[in-house]
């Protein structure tokens, strides 16, 4: 007698009511996140002529999150660790929402500069929070898929805040835009009341009463915890210095302070056995940063002075590039629970390859281009929806936290110089070609570094016993152990 096997439910029916509704939560932030991000390259213009910047006082009102993102990162994943993901993302949605909503009522350059470091570190927070609280609460077989749909909300954001900015900002000024940062704050409200605690953080930390605190290495004896206040001090004021006209002609020494300041951190917080994790993780994050950050910062420029596109053709371009990112975070989460999060990482990376030059290769067909930057930011910037996902399953639970906010916003540092990096070799050469050279090289660079597993392989140099995939689920005996799970 024939039996039939039962068909396999779809994989959205695995997930109950409350995991739909933590996720659903964490996107918000999330698109908020990126509404907020983006603000201030939208109004820029205006807040210069109001202000009387200079153009390196206005760029520097777009790096300075850069500043602190790596504390508020590190401090605010330090919490969830301890006292859990969801009171940890609502601290971040409150802190990057007041320095929004306070930039609305800045009154100089350097009031709505301390504002933007205030919400660098809820941004920075926002991140480590959401990403860890979504997929501690979702199934092991489907953290890709919670991954790579949760960073798809920084770029409904981004596409969000350009079409709020042409609806408030000629009739009601630029200021509004920021008054809206009381928005994320009700919404973090709600989920303070309505949400439940991540099931893993939950079983593996809460349950077992455990209170793990990841900074404890910095501040064992008194003379360390002397020491890295000091370090604290020193790396904030060095990058300050580097975003901020106060720096200028002292940019490569301070870099280099700052840089070995944050490397004495990961060397202590990775401790004996994962400090080599904690700085190849770092280097890799960079290099992704330096590849996808050219492109999000320079292709306006780019698409306005060399190609001598009109605002409205250059908007249209950028709604091409932002629904291509966000097409591929989707895309990004349903191959890398199918064949693996790192293949998964590497393959689509290269892939990309194929489209970074034609992408600037096409001057007056603007469909074209559109239809080009769309696959390329799918392919390039839409993969690195996996990124929580990546970072994440290189640390157990207990310190997950902090230690992706730290490695993750130390290496966005890589974000910062790249505009930097792609303005220095438009010096000889044009700037669409100094973008194809920059992302072409990060891009093999990363996928090297993730497709050779570098950073996990360097990690059993110092930990043999190190675990595969802290994300995955756990294996029964005599189960198979994949290749990469």
């Amino acid at each position: 007698m024939q039996t039939t096997t039962p068909p396999t439910p779809p994989w959205y029916s695995r997930l109950s009511r409350a995991q739909w509704k933590s996720f659903f939560a964490a996107w918000i932030g999330y698109v908020l996140d990126g509404f907020d991000f983006v603000l201030i390259t939208l109004v820029l213009t205006e807040i210069s002529d109001e202000f009387g910047l200079s153009t390196v006082q206005a760029a520097s009102l777009i790096s300075g999150a850069f500043i602190t993102r790596w504390l508020g990162g590190a401090v605010l994943g330090a919490l969830g660790d301890r006292y859990g993901r969801k009171l940890s993302m609502v601290l971040s949605i409150l802190l990057y929402s007041a320095g929004t909503f306070a930039c609305g009522f800045a009154w100089n350059y350097t009031s709505l500069f301390a504002a933007r470091l205030a919400i660098g570190m809820g941004m920075a927070g926002e991140y480590s929070a959401s990403s860890t609280y979504v997929m501690e609460s979702w199934p092991p077989a489907l953290r890709n898929r919670a991954s790579g749909f949760l960073i798809s909300g920084f770029s409904v954001g981004s596409v969000l805040a350009a079409q709020v900015y042409d609806w408030v900002v000629p009739s009601l000024g630029w200021r509004w835009m920021f008054y809206l940062g009381l928005v994320p704050i009700a919404i973090a409200l709600w989920m303070r009341r309505a949400l439940p605690e991540a099931e893993e953080w939950t079983e593996s930390v809460a349950d077992q009463g455990a209170k793990p605190n990841p900074f404890r290495p910095l501040f064992r004896t008194p003379r360390r915890a002397t020491a890295n206040t000091v370090l604290v001090v020193v790396a904030t004021v060095s990058l300050f210095l580097v975003f901020t006209p106060g720096g200028a002609g002292m940019v490569p020494v301070l870099s280099v302070i700052a840089g070995c300041s944050l490397a004495a951190f990961a060397v202590q917080l990775g401790g004996k056995r994962g400090w080599v994790l904690y700085l190849s993780m770092i280097v890799t994050l960079f290099f992704a940063f330096l590849y996808s950050w050219p492109i999000q910062a320079l292709l306006p420029t780019y698409l306005k002075t060399d190609l001598g596109y009109t605002t409205d053709q250059v908007t249209d371009v950028l709604y091409f590039a932002g629904f291509g990112t966000m097409a591929g975070c989707w895309a990004a989460g349903f191959l890398g629970d199918r064949i693996g999060t790192k293949k998964a990482y590497a393959l689509t990376l290269l892939a990309s390859l194929a489209f970074v030059y034609p992408v600037f290769a096409v001057d007056d067909d603007l469909l074209l281009l559109g239809i080009l930057l769309f696959l390329l930011q799918a392919t390039s910037f839409g993969i690195s929806g996996l990124l929580p996902r990546y970072i994440g399953g290189h640390f157990p639970t207990a310190s997950r936290g902090a230690a992706l906010g730290f490695t993750y916003n130390v290496g966005a540092l890589g974000g910062a110089v790249a505009p930097v990096l792609g303005a220095h070799l438009a010096s000889g050469m044009d700037l669409g070609q100094a973008l194809a050279v920059l992302t072409f090289a990060g891009t093999v660079i990363v996928v090297l570094l993730v497709g050779f597993d570098v950073p996990a392989r360097l990690n059993r140099l110092t930990d043999p016993d190190a675990g595969n995939d802290h994300l995955a689920a756990p294996r029964t005996a005599g189960e198979r152990v994949p290749v990469d799970r």
